[in-house]
């Protein structure tokens, strides 16, 4: 069971990046999607969540500027970025709470995807 993350890159300031993130394996069910950023030396900082039925909330750094979107058959949430300044430079993590079955065991995991740079120019 893992998350997949693609689409960052360079990008000039003002323009648009859309990432995606696909889970795959065994995965019965996913609860909240997120992503997460982090800059070298900070803290990874939240910056938009999803819920099942599509209920969103955003960082208010991004509001207005970024959508988060799911789709639960898919098992994929995608992360459009417009407007970008050069202070959404990061590493963007995907992260998932995911109900796990394998025969007749089951489990709730959280997990991350392996991070992809954006980084935007003045």
């Amino acid at each position: 069971v893992q998350l997949q993350a693609s689409g960052g890159g360079l990008v000039q300031s003002g323009g648009s990046l859309r990432l995606s993130c696909a889970a795959s394996g065994n995965i019965y069910r996913i609860d909240f999607m997120r992503w997460y950023r982090q800059v070298l030396g900070k803290e990874r900082e939240l910056v938009a969540s999803i819920t099942r039925k599509g209920v969103r909330n955003y960082a208010d750094s991004v509001k207005g500027r970024f959508t988060i979107s799911r789709d639960n058959d898919k098992n994929t949430v995608d992360l459009q970025m417009n407007s970008l300044k050069p202070e959404d430079t990061a590493v963007y993590f995907c992260n998932a709470d995911c109900t796990v079955v394998d025969g007749p065991q089951w489990g709730e995991y959280e997990l991350w995807g392996q991070g992809t740079l954006v980084t935007v120019s003045s």
